[in-house]
């Protein structure tokens, strides 16, 4: 039997990251929950953490079906190293914290404010 030709072929750069890491980034840094991730494109959890720890290869179907769900692009979800900075969009967790604090009385989003901007200070102090 003929010995069939291999070609060699260097290892993909990932950035540092596996897609499935890299998946779970993206979606912490929209604030879902692999449940929330899930519903939100007609699957199971359990199928979400396969995917995030790399039991699990992405098909083209379900690249296409998380890079919707999470509103990036194919290319930021399977390649890292196409970023657009401009495109980044702020965490969920913190726009719903935002919209809590925006139905507050104007005496007490000051006082968050102020005191968020202290923390602030003191984080880029160190």
């Amino acid at each position: 039997m003929p010995k069939r030709a291999t070609i060699s072929k260097p290892p993909l750069d990932y950035g540092g990251e596996t897609i499935g890491q890299r998946l779970a980034r993206l979606r912490k840094q929209r604030g879902y929950t692999q449940v929330e991730l899930a519903e939100k494109m007609g699957s199971r959890q359990v199928l979400i953490s396969a995917y995030e720890t790399d039991r699990i290869a992405l098909s083209a179907e379900i690249a296409v079906r998380l890079a919707m769900a999470l509103e990036v692009s194919t290319d930021e979800l399977l390649h890292p190293k196409v970023k657009k900075k401009s495109a980044t969009k702020p965490s969920l967790k913190v726009m719903r914290r935002m919209e809590q604090i925006e139905k507050l009385p104007e005496n007490k989003q000051s006082f968050i404010l102020s005191a968020l901007d202290s923390m602030l200070r003191g984080a880029s102090a160190r």
